[in-house]
């Protein structure tokens, strides 16, 4: 039986920012990009957690590669309506910030592969791996892409005017069945289940297997993971109460006053019952969909 593991995040908050520990990352990156990653540091990001919901939420890690790329890893837990926006944003502050940092001129702007690892559904759609990058089709001969020049491809080192662009990949982790049909699979298996099976074979995980143990973690380690934990599935549980309750609530008065009505009332029932378990403002209204205002006069 295999033994359990430290949470991805966890990790990447505690233990995967020791240089000792960069193969680990190298290899789920390798696996993922589908390019060989070379870590050269861990660098701090000033789009981290900003307040206490966040902390809870969310963490994010922020790699610069041999090659002076930088790569963003976020893990998030929470629902976000609006987590495709906040992706292009975290990009684009990488992208300002690095340029700022170093020689002026577009042509010292940093490449960014975005990496997000999400436990919710976002958006719509079958698959649990999605990739996203830029290219410039032809409105009238849709076949065509454009390319950049010979001088721009020695220039800046590129192939494709992609290669220029923020790439984007969402692992929906709870979307994966637990069937691993190659290597990939394996470190999604282990990112939803904090397991590695003993014939899974993809870079990084023999090393996360060896160093990720729970049982490793000295004492004190060991009991504030494991209170995290505990308080992670807690605060699931209240809001899942909360919805359920403000579903039910917000039918009852769906029926008799409309369908948009009800619709309204269902999201003020959930705010009451976050409010009451002593969610932040701003979680209750990305949860809703009300307004700051109105979750505030909820709470007056």
């Amino acid at each position: 039986m295999s033994r359990k593991l430290v949470s991805f995040d966890w990790a990447m908050k505690k233990i995967l920012r020791q240089k000792a520990n960069f193969v680990i990352l190298e290899g789920f990156l390798t696996e993922l990009l589908k390019f060989d990653v070379k870590i050269e540091e861990v660098l701090e990001s000033e789009a981290n957690q900003e307040n206490e919901e966040d902390k809870f939420n969310r963490v994010d890690l922020l790699a610069k590669n041999e090659n002076g790329q930088l790569i963003l890893i976020e893990v998030q837990y929470s629902s976000e309506i609006d987590y495709f926006q906040r992706m292009l944003y975290g990009s684009s502050k990488l992208i300002t910030e690095y340029i700022s940092k170093g020689d002026s001129g577009y042509k010292n702007i940093k490449k960014v592969y975005s990496v997000n690892i999400v436990y919710f559904a976002l958006g719509q759609g079958k698959d649990y791996v999605y990739y996203g990058k830029t290219e410039f089709k032809g409105l009238y001969k849709k076949e065509d892409i454009l390319k950049p020049s010979k001088r721009q491809q020695e220039d800046f080192c590129i192939d494709t005017v992609a290669d220029i662009y923020p790439e984007y990949y969402i692992l929906r982790v709870n979307q994966f069945n637990d069937i691993a049909k190659n290597s990939l699979d394996e470190w999604i298996y282990f990112l939803k289940n904090e397991e590695i099976k003993s014939d899974f074979k993809a870079k990084g995980l023999s090393e996360a297997k060896e160093t990720l143990d729970i049982m490793k973690l000295d004492d004190k380690a060991r009991a504030i993971y494991k209170r995290r934990e505990e308080n992670k599935m807690y605060k699931a549980s209240l809001l899942y109460t909360a919805k359920l309750k403000g579903i039910k609530e917000g039918e009852k008065r769906g029926i008799k006053k409309g369908k948009k009505e009800g619709e309204k009332k269902k999201a003020i029932e959930i705010a009451k019952n976050l409010l009451l378990a002593n969610m932040e403002i701003e979680f209750i209204c990305k949860t809703t969909g009300l307004s700051i205002e109105e979750i505030k006069e909820l709470r007056g």
